[in-house]
Order: C-alpha cells, then structure tokens, then sequence
C-alpha cells in the first residue's frame, strides 16, 4: 500500500519557522494501526489523518510518535491549509470531528485558518517545587503570585510564568521528570511563558511534552489558546485587548512561529477561543506500508 504524505509547516513566522506536520489527506481507509505507524515513521510531533465524517464536513485524528491525542491545533492549520492550496475546500467555515469535540475551523481569503477549541477548563493548581525540580531552576524563576496550573482547551496543560526572556531561554529541562510529572497530572507537558517578547507581541513561549516523545514544540496552537484564557483570568490581559492576542514561539529552536488568538464573550465569561495562522507546504513523499 502506498500512502501519500504532505509536509506543512502550521504557524510559520518565516520560510524556515513553523511547526512542521504530517497530513495524510484520504485516511478513510486506514487503522488506527496504520495512522500510528505512519505518524511514528515520520516523526514530527503530530500528524493528522483526514477522512468525511457523517456529523461534520471532515473528521481528523491526531498521531504523536508514540500516540493518539484529542486534538492538535497546528496540524489542524496544516491540514485545513493543504486542503485549501489542492482546492478540496474553499472560503468559508467548516466543521471539523475530533475527540475533543465537533469544533469550527473558519478558512480566509487571506490564508489564514482560524480554528474553534473548547471553553477554558481550570484544573489544579501545581507545586512550585515539583516543577522547578524538572526544570532544574529555583522557584524564583516563576512570576510572583501567578499559579502554576492545569488549563485547557482541548488539551491539557501545566502553564508556567517566566519572570524573563533570559530566564526562559537558558533552561535545559529534565525531561524524564517532565514526563513523569505530565504522567502524574494526566497533561499533554508544560507551557511555559513570559511577558518579555521579541517583537510587539503577546507573550514569549516554549512547550515541552516529552511525554509523547516532543521534547520541544516550536508552535502550539491548542496551548496557546488556553494561555490567553490564563492570561484573562489572572487579569494580565483585558477584554479590549482580547480579540487580537500573538503569541511568539520556536525561537530557542531557530523556528519563528506565530499563533493567533481571539478571545469571544459573554459578559465576561470566556465563550469562545479561536487560535490561527498561516502554513506553507514543504514537502510530498509517498510512504510503502506492508
């Protein structure tokens, strides 16, 4: 059997930034055997399987390496992107199935594919000491009075506040820790910020999620979106400001990404969370399965 497979880089800043994706575009057909060993012979952090669905316009799974995971917001981008570029799709707003839900991904003129995630869920507050020991930092790193917590949207994460650029970029996690820690809180990894930027923008990241084999993930599309819940909720963004939020990440990985966010109202309830950007197409290749 012989498997087309499409390279898209979700989130590019530049030609060489971005989050690198695997999209198999007919996926009607295969196991979930096959998805896995697909997504484990490439070896990028996610890959997403494109099939119809009977209660939305398409049904996507995601692959780690080493796993399925409910939802991925830059292999959404990717796969949303390449559908658009081979004309599958056009303008317009589209349903998508995943195991987190029957989510919008809305395609504009312009290039940009703005996906839906889940409301904000807040889950536990995590000790400072226990991840300042898998990062191998002392506790003073972290933003005084920000909690270290479970958010998610769609996928769960520990976010954790920076106090600096410098501080944030010189760490060298353990990542066995990470991994044990992720194990222990059921979390896809950790997302880590701060407010210090290169350019004019939001916040300053990285992702660690070495529980499913991604050491480093240059751009997070579902993270993101739940920061911009955190950052709401601890009052270090408002609602004026919350419909054009940029996050920067990839930069300690020589891989500029940008990811939008749009924060959606009612009253000040968070009702909606849309995370975007731009993909490029890089690669083709065709894969021979036994």
């Amino acid at each position: 059997m012989k498997i087309v497979v499409y390279t898209v880089n979700a989130f590019a800043k530049t030609k060489f930034g971005g989050n690198p994706a695997g999209v198999v575009l007919d996926a009607g057909n295969l196991s979930e055997r096959i998805m896995q060993n697909i997504a484990t012979n490439l070896g990028f952090s996610e890959t997403a399987f494109i099939q119809r669905a009977e209660n939305a316009d398409f049904k996507l799974n995601f692959f780690t390496p080493n796993g399925e995971v409910d939802l991925c917001g830059h292999a959404t981008i990717a796969a949303f992107s390449l559908m658009a570029e081979k004309k599958i799709i056009e303008k317009g707003v589209f349903k998508q199935e995943t195991k987190a839900g029957i989510l919008d991904i809305e395609v504009l003129k312009d290039g940009y594919i703005l996906m839906d995630q889940t409301e904000p869920k807040f889950g536990e507050i995590i000790d400072k000491s226990e991840v300042a020991d898998t990062l191998k930092v002392k506790e003073d790193i972290f933003i005084p009075n920000l909690p270290l917590q479970v958010v998610s949207t769609g996928l769960r994460d520990i976010f954790v506040p920076i106090r600096s650029m410098r501080d944030l970029n010189e760490i060298k996690p353990d990542f066995k820790k990470i991994a044990y820690i992720s194990k222990k809180y059921n979390v896809t990894g950790y997302h880590l910020f701060t407010l210090e930027t290169e350019l004019n923008s939001t916040a300053h990241c990285r992702n660690f999620a070495p529980l499913y084999d991604i050491p480093e993930e240059s751009a997070t599309g579902t993270s993101n979106g739940a920061l911009s819940c955190y950052l709401y909720k601890y009052g270090l963004i408002d609602k004026e400001n919350a419909g054009n939020l940029i996050f920067e990440q990839g930069y300690s990985m020589n891989k500029p990404s940008e990811i939008m966010v749009s924060l959606n109202f009612e009253n000040d309830e968070i009702k909606n969370v849309k995370v975007g950007g731009r993909a490029l197409v890089i690669d083709k290749r065709e894969l021979n399965l036994l």
